[in-house]
């Protein structure tokens, strides 16, 4: 499966379970994604993103999103989005 990359992770909220992203290019709720860093390597399906606190179906690219993950993610890793 190919992958592309749409973004790097800004924040990881520990408290929350949450990565703040800043998007590349557009992501929506059931796209499948990969984070990649030094010590990440976590595939995942979007079920849920947040722009300011409120939920939205889609954000596109120059926008920072909230981003639940199941594992704790690292500033600068790398989200691709599964093609």
């Amino acid at each position: 499966m190919a992958e592309k990359e749409i973004g790097k992770v800004t924040h990881y909220f520990g408290h929350l379970g949450v990565a703040g992203i800043i998007l590349s290019d557009r992501l929506a709720v059931g796209n499948v994604i990969h984070i990649l860093g030094h010590t990440t390597d976590l595939t995942l399906t979007v079920d849920s993103i947040q722009i300011g606190h409120e939920s939205v179906p889609a954000a596109d690219a120059g926008v920072e999103i909230g981003l639940k993950v199941p594992e704790h993610v690292r500033e600068h890793d790398v989200v691709s989005i599964m093609e």
